[in-house]
């Protein structure tokens, strides 16, 4: 999806409106649009298309799919600037959630320092959790997740916290 964000939610939506799918798949795409369009800085937009799809996860009683979700708005919520929301999300995402596994473990933990960088008052946590997120991304070989922490580290130490406000 990288650099094509617009296109990617357009293949999703298709996706979406598939009528063969299952309606867990149709949900799943519709998250990944909202997903593209958060990436493309729709974060608005996507944390509607996102609520929806959160709603279907709901009403199928796919716990991990909504869980996912919630982490998903998170991240839009970030984006919009709305760290408070961000944070009550992640928090939901990590209390409902599994982390039976590493790569589960790392994008969670991923999301959640990515949050706290936001902020001033937290942003040297969400550098310790991105750490500690890398270290398990690199002993478990997931590459691409290592990659993805990296590179938001780097932002992070070029744009530095956007807020100086504290987030409770």
């Amino acid at each position: 999806m990288t650099g094509q964000h617009q296109d990617a939610a357009r293949h999703y939506a298709r996706l979406a409106d598939d009528q063969r799918l299952s309606p867990r798949d149709r949900a799943r795409s519709t998250l990944w649009i909202g997903t593209a369009l958060s990436k493309d800085g729709e974060h608005d937009y996507a944390l509607r298309v996102m609520s929806t799809a959160s709603q279907t996860f709901e009403d199928l009683g796919e716990a991990d799919d909504w869980s996912v979700a919630q982490q998903k708005l998170a991240l839009a919520c970030r984006g919009a600037g709305n760290l408070g929301q961000a944070l009550r999300y992640i928090d939901i995402a990590q209390a409902n959630g599994t982390a039976a596994t590493p790569m589960q473990r790392v994008r969670l933990s991923t999301a959640h320092g990515h949050i706290l960088l936001t902020d001033q008052a937290t942003h040297a946590s969400g550098l310790a959790l991105l750490g500690e997120a890398a270290q398990l991304a690199a002993e478990s070989g997931l590459s691409h997740q290592l990659r993805a922490i990296e590179a938001i580290r780097r932002q992070a130490a070029h744009l530095g916290p956007t807020r100086k406000e504290t987030t409770a």
